[in-house]
C-alpha cells in the first residue's frame, strides 16, 4: 500500500531533508584526493550523534555503516573502509539516510575527484539530470511508469545503461515503503501518483552494461563488466504543482 502523508508528516520529512542536504554540503571538503571513505563515515557518525539525528542505514538489514560509499565500478552499498582512499580520477558515490523525529530523508551524490575525461563527466552529469527529467512526471494523476520511462529514455539516449537490479522507493517512517520505482519501464504503467506521496528516486547509471555482481561482503554491488557507475538520489513529495525536492538547499 502506498502511503499518502499528512501535512504534518510532510513537514517532518522536510526538516529531515534539509538536515541531510546540509550534511552533504559539509562532507564535500572530505571527498577529495588522499581522503578516504572512512573519513567521511567517521564525520557523518559524529555529526549525526552531536545533533541527535539517527543514521538510518546503520543496522538496516544488517548493514554495518551510516554511509554507503561506492567508488568507480561500485554501484551502491559500498563499505566506507579505511583502505578506500580517494585518488585522482575516481568517481565516488555517497548514499546517506537521516532520520529525524521518526521520519527519513534519503539522498545520494556522485563526486568527481580531480581530473577525468569528458565521457566520465558526461556519465555523472547525465545521471543527475535523469533524476530531474524523471521527477517532472511525478504529478498527481500520472503513473510510476511515467517516471521510470522518462529516466530510461534520457539515459539511454546518451548510450549509457540503467542499472536494473536496484530501484527507487517510497519513503517516510520506513526507509523502503511502497511503491518500488524502477529507473526503467513503460509509460502509463504502475501505481497512480497522488498528492503528498513521498518518494526517493535514484538513477544508477553504468558507462557499460547494466548487469551487476555483488562482492563477497554480501553488500557491495559492482558492474559485472567493471565499467564506471554513477548514482544520484533525492527524497521528494508530490504536490499539486509538481514535486518538491526535500534534500536540496534552496
Amino acid at each position: 500500500m502506498i502511503l499518502v502523508k499528512t501535512q504534518s508528516e510532510v513537514d517532518k520529512m522536510r526538516r529531515a531533508g534539509k538536515q541531510l542536504a546540509i550534511l552533504f554540503e559539509k562532507i564535500k571538503e572530505l571527498v577529495v584526493k588522499d581522503s578516504s571513505a572512512y573519513e567521511v563515515e567517521k564525520f557523518v557518525n559524529s555529526y549525526m550523534k552531536e545533533r541527535g539525528f539517527v543514521p538510518t542505514f546503520k543496522g538496516y538489514g544488517g548493514f554495518p555503516y551510516a554511509t554507503c560509499i561506492s567508488v568507480n565500478e561500485e554501484i551502491v552499498h559500498g563499505f566506507p573502509l579505511k583502505e578506500k582512499e580517494f585518488k585522482d580520477g575516481d568517481i565516488v558515490s555517497i548514499d546517506i539516510g537521516l532520520t529525524l523525529d521518526g521520519y527519513i530523508a534519503d539522498a545520494a551524490r556522485t563526486f568527481i575527484i580531480g581530473e577525468v575525461n569528458e565521457e566520465v563527466k558526461k556519465l555523472v552529469e547525465v545521471t543527475e539530470k535523469s533524476f530531474w527529467i524523471g521527477i517532472e512526471q511525478a504529478i498527481p494523476g500520472n503513473k510510476i511508469g511515467d517516471i521510470s520511462n522518462a529516466i530510461q529514455t534520457y539515459v539511454e539516449s546518451f548510450g549509457f545503461s540503467i542499472i536494473k537490479e536496484y530501484v527507487g522507493h517510497g519513503v517516510g517512517r520506513k526507509l523502503h515503503e511502497d511503491p518500488q520505482i524502477p529507473n526503467y519501464g513503460e509509460k502509463g504503467k504502475g501505481s497512480l501518483i497522488r498528492e503528498r506521496m513521498t518518494f526517493a528516486v535514484e538513477p544508477m547509471v553504468s558507462m557499460g552494461d547494466w548487469k551487476v555482481k555483488v562482492l563477497e561482503d554480501g553488500w557491495t554491488a559492482i558492474t559485472a563488466d567493471k565499467s564506471l557507475s554513477a548514482h544520484y538520489e533525492n527524497t521528494f513529495v508530490v504536490t499539486k504543482d509538481g514535486p518538491e525536492v526535500l534534500t536540496i538547499l534552496d
